[in-house]
């Protein structure tokens, strides 16, 4: 763990920031559910830590789904993405919850498709906001935090599938 953090030396959200803005984000969202039953549809393997949270704080019944996510480039001009299992969303609430929602490619596939699996309704939760990196217009229902930084690891997030055990964001040095 040491050569992590001396990669990623610099902590950008402190485990206390997390904490607070998830337990916000826990009550805006039960708030919003209020009298329902949220089928929650985390992204395997990023938003795992930030779905056991969410979860944790939601004061109405949840169903715990996940999925894992694939793509690759097709060609230059076309990206095909895939995912599995196939959850069961079929007349639900759906949340799909992200880590990280970036170019919103993947979001946008996810949440048509999970709607057109039939579900009644399908709201967009991400950890992590990285707007200027959107290549399509796309704005989640909710999210923790904007994000700016280049790469990040921590809280579910990993360099080289090492680093997803921090209890913090953290980042490389920025260059003077």
């Amino acid at each position: 763990m040491n050569r992590l953090v001396h990669k990623y030396p610099r902590v950008v959200l402190t485990a206390e920031q997390i904490e607070t803005r998830v337990r916000e984000l826990g009550r805006q969202i039960s708030s919003d559910y209020r009298d329902k039953t949220i089928c929650v549809v985390g992204v395997l393997e990023n938003g795992f830590m930030f779905m056991a949270d969410l979860v944790r704080h939601l004061e109405v019944p949840v169903i715990c789904q996940f999925l894992k996510v694939h793509s690759k480039e097709a060609n230059p001009s076309t990206t095909e993405i895939f995912f599995s299992p196939e959850p069961d969303v079929e007349g639900k609430d759906v949340l799909l919850v992200e880590a990280l929602v970036q170019s919103g490619l993947t979001s946008d596939f996810l949440l048509r498709n999970l709607t057109g699996r039939g579900a009644a309704s399908v709201r967009l939760a991400t950890f992590l906001d990285k707007q200027s990196a959107r290549r399509i217009a796309l704005q989640p229902d909710y999210f923790g935090f904007l994000m700016d930084e280049g790469f990040v690891v921590g809280y579910g997030l990993g360099a080289n599938e090492v680093g997803r055990n921090l209890p913090y964001i953290a980042a490389k040095e920025r260059k003077s």
